[in-house]
């Protein structure tokens, strides 16, 4: 039988040692870009598959996607 493939929430060993060497605030630098790019993502999305939906209402899916549903 075949390996599995590591989950995706796994993160590579290579890429903890690169983060180890970072400070707080780069790290903090680093998830925010990360965050952002996965909002802008959503939202682009959103915009193609909802073509009616006005900007208020992807903008409130968007927070809902990436809050879990918190919101």
């Amino acid at each position: 039988m075949g390996r599995l493939p590591e989950p995706i929430e796994t993160m590579d060993d290579g890429m903890v040692s690169i983060l180890r060497t970072k400070d707080p605030s780069e790290r903090l630098a680093i998830a925010d870009g990360m965050w952002r790019f996965a909002r802008e993502m959503i939202l682009q999305v959103l915009q193609k598959d909802h073509p009616d939906w006005d900007d208020q209402r992807i903008r409130e899916e968007a927070a809902r996607r990436l809050s879990h549903g918190a919101i």
